[in-house]
């Protein structure tokens, strides 16, 4: 079983890099794009759990190792 998290920053938050990406973007013509948000993505793989304990142990992890709540959130998908 696989699991997918995507961790980015708050909407709340400045995005530097977003934005200096952003720029690069429409400097090299791509003017219709207005607003880059950066982010992390994971997959992790497990074994030996059922889906709801291998959603559970994903959240944890997310939680506790893989974001900074103050400025970050996530969101997760099992895979079978």
């Amino acid at each position: 079983m696989k699991a997918h998290v995507w961790v980015m920053l708050k909407t709340t938050v400045l995005d530097p890099q977003g934005q200096t990406i952003q720029r690069a973007l429409s400097s090299l013509g791509h003017a219709s794009v207005k607003e880059v948000r950066q982010g992390k993505f994971f997959v992790l793989s497990l074994e030996g759990l059922n889906r709801e304990q291998a959603k559970a142990e994903v959240e944890r992890i997310a939680k506790d190792v893989l974001t900074n709540p103050v400025i970050e959130e996530f969101r997760l998908e099992i895979l079978d």
